[in-house]
């Protein structure tokens, strides 16, 4: 199904105008979309706790309020803490101040979708998804461009949901680069499986085995990090520019022949199998369920992972490696 492309002229209506809009949290999502709809001429406070974000936010110049009174006085309120975090947030900080014709904006649809927080029937509840990490949103921005997104439409109370999800996109300056239909579901399912098969899962993956057969064959740990890790930036922004044709174009023919020749052995059928089997787990909750279990269990699995992949020897031998490369090194002042 072809889905419709929406730019900044095609969208004209005017709903969001004279709103208060809370963002609730400061991080990568929150200080981008914050800054940008500010910028965009529209009324913005920041609710957050005390601490670094906080203060990021103070300094950026907005007024910041803890959580409950910003919601409160807020007609949109963006939730774009943790999505771990946002079902307490909700209930502690949000629910109890919501009013008839509130809006409740999201940046990814997992706790909607999952039912982790089942809003009252007389809110709009809304989607603005970019496609894109919030520092380059904000970055593009700037430069009088932005990040495509996808909006969506939950639950219509006020008649005009789905507009004021696309002005919402737009004040963003994601209309600039274009804006996609979506639903909660479809965005929470396909943003599951992108990051855990393919850009986060999959990759790593890759390249952690890559880098175990060369090691283990006995070749320099130094050379396998840069061939199969720190090239990996390069191969990939040439596939963001023009797909695989640039990719291969920009490439040797050995290269280009190799790749198709090995890349199917390598993701293969039992590859496809097990992003199959992955898919089905984020569709009927089992991943969802699995995910917050261990948050409420302490996050007990999530932080032994992190540990083992912190101290394995692609990543030391990485981390010294980047600290003679400052270049790949700038600090987010928006990660926490």
């Amino acid at each position: 199904m072809t889905v419709e492309m929406l730019y900044d002229q095609d969208i004209n209506t005017t709903y969001l105008h004279g709103k208060k809009i809370a963002f609730i949290g400061y991080g990568a999502q929150g200080h981008a979309q914050a800054n940008n709809l500010r910028d965009s001429g529209f009324d913005v406070i920041i609710g957050a706790r005390p601490g670094k974000s906080w203060e990021a936010a103070q300094r950026d110049g907005f007024d910041v309020f803890p959580t409950a009174e910003a919601a409160k006085q807020a007609d949109w309120i963006q939730i774009l803490t943790p999505d771990e975090l946002q079902p307490e947030i909700y209930k502690d900080e949000i629910a109890a101040g919501l009013e008839p014709g509130n809006i409740l904006g999201f940046s990814h649809g997992f706790n909607i979708n999952y039912k982790e927080i089942v809003p009252p029937k007389d809110v709009d509840v809304v989607m603005m998804a970019p496609k894109g990490p919030g520092n380059l949103c904000r970055r593009t921005y700037m430069e009088g461009f932005g990040v495509p997104a996808l909006y969506a439409s939950y639950q219509d109370y006020s008649g005009h949901a789905e507009d004021l999800a696309k002005e919402f996109a737009k004040g963003n300056g994601a209309a600039r680069a274009g804006i996609m239909k979506t639903t909660f579901k479809e965005e929470t399912d396909e943003d599951l499986f992108g990051e855990q098969n393919v850009l986060m899962g999959g990759v790593t993956a890759l390249i952690e085995t890559g880098f175990e057969v060369l090691t283990e064959a006995g070749y320099s740990p130094e050379l396998a990090y840069f061939e199969v890790e720190h090239e990996m930036k390069l191969i990939c922004d040439l596939i963001y520019e023009g797909g695989f044709a640039k990719m291969y174009r920009d490439c040797s023919n050995t290269s280009e022949y190799g790749s198709y020749v090995q890349g199917p052995k390598v993701v293969n059928e039992t590859s496809k199998q097990a992003m199959q089997e992955g898919l089905k787990r984020i569709q009927d909750g089992s991943f969802a369920k699995e995910f917050m279990d261990d948050y409420r269990n302490g996050f007990k699995k999530l932080y032994a992972y992190r540990e083992e992949m912190e101290n394995s020897k692609l990543q030391k031998i990485g981390n010294e490696l980047r600290a003679k490369m400052p270049f790949v090194n700038a600090a987010d002042k928006y990660s926490d």
